[in-house]
């Protein structure tokens, strides 16, 4: 199963980290309009994989939408604070 979040503020990426822990998707991909912000936070996640123990790869990255072509769910948490 493939998962996209969009936003990865603080919900969307614990949300992403919920997703992984509970081996709801094997792909899942981090979208934010800042730049840096979704594909550092996918890192910080992906590192804690062994420690944490899933298997999920997460992709993370900036307006590019094509990465979440194929998702089977989308979860939306834009917005603005």
């Amino acid at each position: 199963m493939k998962v996209t979040v969009i936003g990865a503020g603080n919900v969307g990426s614990s949300c992403v980290e919920y997703i992984a822990i509970k081996s709801i998707a094997s792909d899942i991909v981090l979208l934010d309009i800042k730049k840096g912000l979704a594909e550092g936070k996918a890192l910080d996640l992906m590192q804690t994989s062994t420690t944490l123990g899933f298997n999920s790869r997460i992709l993370g990255v900036t307006n590019d939408y094509k990465a979440t072509s194929n998702s089977d769910v989308v979860v939306i948490t834009s917005g603005v604070p």
